[in-house]
Order: structure tokens, then C-alpha cells, then sequence
């Protein structure tokens, strides 16, 4: 034992030497090279003195940055989350310029913004030396791990908290956000997710399931954690009884479409017990959170959903690390935007403007942020993760569903998922790692492109009201737009899009390829006769557009050529729908009913021989509404898990599934019906994730 630990104690301090080393080399090298850098007095120094000077430089920067960037990083939490990544770089830099005023003499100096870079190389140098000392003597870092684990573990034990025990496996649910049942099945079969096929092998079974009427992640993550996604008829919809439009990434709509969640099923949550949710809508009950939407617009103290930020960013090289890959992304996404136009490549939607940044925002930063949470929460032992990893979506919007450009994002997908594996292997107690998607993409060429006129258009004509000679565009929902803006401090569609002015004009919202068309002046649901009363033209202008599939009005499906079918007519809406897929007649039921649904529902035409749709907004990849594959998402499972139905419908019933898994995981005993509810125990406190060094690499 007594050996075992002087080893440890013995290995360590070689690596801590070693880093030294090479932050030494380091400094002299960029003394050498950089003119504003200097480590030697006026006179000039011996090579030894100047090797001296470096070393002291070294050393008192590496000191500092291990006990003071922590106090800093966590001071400056509240700071929005985009602006702390950028003060990374300038603080590392002002603790470069104390370290060097403390060497002896006055020996080493530097301009500040020299500082800066400096610093950003030596942490980065001093992180992939750690990082590869730690890979060659896997044995310590294998221990380093376990030691880690072991503390918290201990910590909770004599804290009496959840998650504790050794027995009860725990389960990680990754959300790879719009990757469609098929479009997982074309990556693991075509070599681009080599770590999932091998599940697929060896340990996991896949599934699809369908989405309600509504395939977006609002309605289907609400659904999925809190076990009701009633009322959400869309990505945005009018609700008269306001005046406002609810959007499912305002943080301020995912707080109330929680809290109302909550009140309908009188459960917090999937993750109530010791759970942790990071990179969310919705918090799922979890006291752990970071990056979860639902709680961003809190202010204070009691807002922890930027403290994946200060786990992430409390180790200086890890904010080196993602902003040259942030860079490199945006660089990326400008290379593939101008080459899609000079080849030609149909269809196409604009990317320019800030939209490379928020890509490599959404693949970059987010990515990191939520992937270190998770190896965070299995280090510390937690009974539940459900984590959302938005890359594939975002980009998918953009360039499509299938190619390239969504090629590259799936093989960093499976190379996240192949390192959250490795972690797991390290944990405190077993991992079971489930795979699901809250919903796919249909691919297709815009409304807009294919009509030449947008959705508000086609029903202002219809209403005989003038429309712009400039046809406009409809912004994309990406979940990505909302998470920067929410990591700036900054409102989503706030203004005249939250508050729409009263009057008789129509507000014309889109979910994807699903419209929206609501009559403020008109109190609750307007009739079928009410509106064709009003508007004639209206409903069969609709109806009969080529680029529109069918429309819902007052209990009744309207499809081109005057085809009408009533929802409470057995068979008639079964029937007309049968080209959207089994089971869409039934989701458009289901959402008939709704509260807040849309005086008029417009689902676009859909195209069952290429699967394409038209999205009502600039998205040549969508999902909103019914057709193709944006309704037949995924689930995941290790076969050791009880098989879920073979005809699972609804984001419900995929969170009994998972609840079921808990539950068993839990009791560790025989399986138990769907319907129990798991006992509520005390929240811990939060607390700071493990630090793993340089283990994004």
C-alpha cells in the first residue's frame, strides 16, 4: 500500500517536471520568435540565466493558473456565456504578465496584447503534454479517475445523498437531436459512426418511433422528459387568450410549457432522482443543470444553467482548444456555403450573415460544454444524465439532411459518444448509455423558392389583403440561434414577434414544413363557417395550392381538390391522410382537440417517392409537421434493458419507456408497470464537475 502510494506520489511528480519542461521550451521558444517578448535584463543574460528566467516564468504561471483561474472563472460566472470564452484569453494573459513581474530582476517582459497570445499557447502546450503523459501511463490516469470518483462518492455517502449506492446502475440518455431513425441507419451501415455500428454488433438494439403531429424538440422533449406534451401544436403558435406567441426556444415559453407540463402530470420529471440535465429545453426535474433553456432567463444565484461554462471553462486550455476549433468550424462552414453556390447545388438557402458563427457555435462550443458535463456527472456518480447534442440539426437546416457537410457532423458525433464510453469505463458505478433523436429531417426546397412567395403571403392573398411585392422570409427555429442568444444574455424573438398587433390581419406562424393561422379579432377557435364567411377565398386557396398537403379547420381535414374528411368520422381522415405515413390521422386528432391549437393547420405537400417537403422557413432540411422521415426518430438501448413496444407513438410513450429503465435500474429487481411513479428524495447541492484535463482531445 505504502509503495503503491510513493509510486503515485513518484509518477505525478515526473508529469508535473515534465509539463514544466515543456512550458519552459515553450517560453523560450516564443521569446525567440515574438519581438514584444523578452526573458533577459537590458545588459543581456548567459543562456543558463535565461533558461532560469523562463523556467521561473513557467512555473509561476502554471502556479497561478492552477490556483487562481478557478476563483476568476467562477467570480465571473454570471457573465453571459460567449463573453466569459472571450475573456478566457485575456485573463489567462494578465495572469502571464503577474507571473512575469515576479521574476527576479525585471527579466521578463511583454507588451499585453503579446500576453495574451502567449498565454493561450502555453496553456494549450501545457494541457497536450498532460494529455499525452496521461495517455502513455494509462494505469495513472485509470487510478487519477478512480480517485476522483471515489472521493465524490464518499462525499455523498456521508451526506446521505441520491446516488450514492454501488449497486443501481446508471443510465445516460444522449439526445443526437435530429438524426432520423434512417439517417442513423445510412451512418452506421455506410462507416461514418464506427463506435455506434459496434454497439449495434454487440450490445445495442434500434428502433424507430413516431412523433406526435408536432416533430420538433419542443413538443417531443417536453414530451420525452416530463411525460405531457399537450397543448404544443408547434415549434410557435398565437395563443389568444394572451396576445402572445409561445416559442418553444424563448426561455421564457420552455419555462411556462414546463411548469404547465408539471401541473397536468403532477410528476417534476424524469430526472428527479439525483438526474442531471445539460444542453436542454427542459430540465426533466433534474437539480443538475447546465445549459437548459427552460431556467436561462432566471436571474441570480439560483441560476445554474451556465455552470457547464465554468466547469468547462475553469481550465484556461480547454477555451484554447475550442476557439481554434470554433474558428476552424466557421472557416469550414464559409468554404462549404461558397462551394454549394459555385457548383450550384439545389436547393439552397442562404448561410451567410452570422450563421457560420452560430454553426460553430452549435458544433463547437456546445458540443464541449455538454460533452464534459456529462463525463462530469458519471465521475461524480449520478443516477440520471439526459443530454442534448444539437450539431447535426443545426447544420442539417442549412445544407440538408444528407451529404457532406452532415457527414463530417455525424463522425464527430460518434467520436463524442466513443469518448463519453471510454469515461464511463472509469465511473463510480456501471453506465448504461441509450441513444435516441427527438425527431429527423425531410429534405426539400423551401415554400419560398418553389412558389415564390412565402405562407403569410399565400393566405393574406387569400384573405384579400395586399401582399408585399418583396416576398419575405420566415426565420429558422434552429434551437442553436436560441442557445447563443441565451449565452449573450440577449431576449429571443422578443418585440413584435412575441406581441403581435391586434386587428383583424391574420398572424401566419411556421414550424417547419407545419403553418399556423390564427384570428386575433376572433374569440377561442374560429368555425369553418366563420371563416369562410369572412374570407371565401380563404380555406380553398389553401387547400388547393400545390404546395400545401392538407389543412385542418374546426374538425376538418381539407385536401386539394375539394376532399374533405371530418376527424370524427371513422376511416375519412385515415383515408385521406394515407400518404403521410400510418398513424397521421391520428396525430392530427390528437391535436385537434388542443386548447391553443391554430383556427387554420397547414401541413405542406409531401412527396412519398423522394420524402421531400416544403418547409414555410428558409430550412432545406425541416421537421414541424407530418411527412417522410422528420416524424420517425430513433431509440437506442443495451439489450440488458426491457424491450420497449414494437409500435412506440408519441414522445408520452417513449417517457414511460424510459422511466420504465430507471425505475428498474433502481430496484435492480423484476420489471414493474409503466403507470408507478418513483418516489421523490432529496436534491444535493450542486456541485463542480471533476476536472479532466485536456480528455476533449
Amino acid at each position: 500500500m505504502v509503495r503503491g502510494r510513493w509510486r503515485t506520489a513518484g509518477s505525478a511528480l515526473v508529469r508535473v517536471v515534465l509539463v514544466w519542461a515543456a512550458s519552459t521550451l515553450t517560453m523560450l521558444a516564443l521569446a525567440g520568435i515574438l519581438p514584444d517578448f523578452r526573458l533577459q535584463s537590458g545588459d543581456g543574460d548567459s543562456i543558463t540565466q535565461i533558461g532560469l528566467t523562463a523556467a521561473w516564468g513557467a512555473g509561476a504561471f502554471g502556479l497561478l493558473s492552477a490556483l487562481v483561474w478557478p476563483v476568476l472563472v467562477r467570480a465571473l460566472l454570471l457573465v453571459p456565456a460567449l463573453v466569459l470564452g472571450l475573456l478566457v484569453f485575456f485573463l489567462n494573459g494578465s495572469l502571464l504578465l503577474i507571473a512575469l513581474s515576479l521574476i527576479p530582476a525585471g527579466r521578463g517582459q511583454v507588451e499585453p496584447e503579446t500576453a495574451v497570445v502567449v498565454a493561450a499557447v502555453m496553456s494549450a502546450v501545457a494541457s497536450a503534454t498532460s494529455t499525452a503523459l496521461a495517455v502513455r501511463d494509462d494505469d495513472a490516469y485509470r487510478r487519477r479517475l478512480y480517485r476522483l470518483a471515489d472521493r465524490r462518492r464518499r462525499r455523498l455517502r456521508r451526506a446521505g445523498a441520491p446516488g450514492s449506492g454501488e449497486a443501481a446502475p446508471g443510465t445516460v440518455f444522449l439526445q443526437l437531436d435530429g438524426v432520423g431513425y434512417e439517417a442513423l441507419r445510412r451512418a452506421t451501415g455506410g462507416g461514418l459512426m464506427p463506435t455506434v455500428a459496434g454497439w449495434l454488433e454487440r450490445s445495442h438494439r434500434l428502433a424507430p418511433w413516431r412523433t406526435d403531429w408536432s416533430s420538433q424538440t419542443g413538443a417531443s422533449q417536453l414530451g420525452i422528459l416530463h411525460g405531457s406534451n399537450f397543448d404544443v401544436p408547434a415549434f410557435r403558435w398565437y395563443e389568444k387568450d394572451t396576445g402572445e406567441v409561445v416559442v418553444c426556444n424563448r426561455p421564457t415559453s420552455a419555462a411556462a410549457l414546463q411548469r404547465r407540463a408539471v401541473e397536468r402530470t403532477g410528476d417534476a420529471g424524469l430526472l428527479t432522482r439525483d438526474g442531471a440535465s445539460r444542453g436542454n429545453l427542459f430540465s426533466g426535474g433534474a437539480d443538475q443543470l447546465a445549459l437548459v433553456l427552460s431556467v436561462s432567463a432566471r436571474r441570480g444565484r439560483a441560476n445554474r444553467s451556465r455552470a457547464g461554462y465554468f466547469v468547462y471553462f475553469s481550465d484556461p486550455a480547454n477555451a484554447v482548444r475550442t476557439a481554434v476549433s470554433f474558428v476552424a468550424e466557421a472557416v469550414r462552414e464559409i468554404g462549404q456555403s461558397v462551394r454549394a453556390r459555385l457548383r450550384g447545388e439545389t436547393p439552397r438557402v442562404s448561410r451567410g450573415g452570422l450563421y457560420p458563427l452560430i454553426r460553430a457555435f452549435a458544433t463547437v462550443v456546445e458540443r464541449d460544454v455538454v460533452v464534459a458535463a456529462v463525463i462530469g456527472d458519471m465521475l461524480a456518480g449520478r443516477a440520471a444524465v439526459y443530454a442534448d447534442l444539437v450539431a447535426y440539426d443545426e447544420v442539417a437546416h442549412h445544407s440538408g439532411p444528407h451529404g457532406r457537410d452532415t457527414d463530417r457532423i455525424l463522425e464527430r458525433l460518434d467520436r463524442s459518444i466513443a469518448l463519453i464510453a471510454r469515461v464511463a469505463e472509469h465511473a463510480p458505478r456501471t453506465y448504461r448509455i441509450v441513444l435516441l433523436s427527438d425527431h429527423g429531417q425531410s429534405p426539400g426546397e423551401t415554400f419560398l423558392s418553389r412558389y415564390g412567395l412565402s405562407l403569410k403571403d399565400l393566405v393574406r392573398a387569400g384573405c384579400g389583403l395586399p401582399v408585399s411585392r418583396r416576398a419575405g422570409r420566415t426565420r429558422s427555429g434552429a434551437e442553436a440561434r436560441a442557445a447563443v442568444r441565451t449565452a449573450l444574455h440577449r431576449p429571443v424573438e422578443a418585440g413584435d414577434e412575441a406581441h403581435p398587433e391586434q386587428g383583424t390581419d391574420p398572424v401566419v406562424l411556421a414550424s417547419g414544413n407545419l403553418g399556423l393561422v390564427s384570428f386575433p379579432d376572433v374569440p377561442g377557435r374560429a368555425s369553418r363557417e366563420r371563416i369562410e364567411r369572412a374570407h371565401p377565398a380563404l380555406l380553398a386557396t389553401l387547400a388547393n395550392h400545390p404546395g400545401v398537403g392538407f389543412v385542418l379547420v374546426d374538425g376538418e381535414v381539407l385536401a386539394p381538390g375539394g376532399a374533405v374528411a371530418r376527424l370524427d368520422v371513422p376511416g375519412e381522415a385515415e383515408e385521406l391522410l394515407a400518404p403521410f405515413g400510418p398513424g397521421a390521422a391520428d396525430a392530427v386528432r390528437r391535436t385537434d382537440v388542443f386548447p391553443h391549437v391554430a383556427d387554420i393547420m397547414v401541413n405542406s405537400a409531401y412527396d412519398p417517392a423522394t420524402g421531400a417537403v416544403h418547409a414555410f422557413e428558409e430550412q432545406i432540411g425541416s421537421h414541424g409537421g407530418l411527412g417522410g422521415e422528420q416524424a420517425h426518430p430513433f431509440l437506442m438501448w443495451p439489450t440488458e434493458l426491457a424491450e420497449p413496444p414494437a409500435d412506440l407513438v408519441g414522445a408520452e410513450a417513449v417517457h414511460g419507456v424510459l422511466r420504465r429503465w430507471l425505475r428498474d435500474a433502481e430496484r435492480d429487481g423484476p420489471q414493474v408497470p409503466l403507470g408507478a411513479q418513483p418516489v421523490q428524495e432529496p436534491r444535493e447541492r450542486p456541485a463542480r464537475a471533476p476536472d479532466l484535463r485536456g480528455s476533449l482531445e
